[in-house]
């Protein structure tokens, strides 16, 4: 049963008891999205980590650390 067909059982559901109706699929995604990333900072805080740009720093590291620098000869 695709989450299409769920929905609307469950609307159908929801009417004949005179509940509410569920929310639409997709609804509430970044809300959930939002939250694991707030809950990602609040453990690196918690974990005495800077709880900002940890990924663009950590990316930042490895691009400086895997180029290599060779001087250009003189002319």
């Amino acid at each position: 049963m695709s989450v299409t067909q769920q929905f609307l059982l469950d609307s159908y559901r929801a009417a004949q008891h005179g509940g509410p109706t569920p929310p639409a699929p997709g609804q509430h995604d970044w809300q959930a999205v939002r939250e694991v990333r707030d809950y990602g900072r609040f453990r690196a805080v918690l974990a005495e980590r800077p709880a900002r740009g940890r990924v663009r720093a950590a990316l930042a590291r490895l691009t400086r650390g895997s180029v290599v620098r060779t001087p250009r000869p003189l002319p």
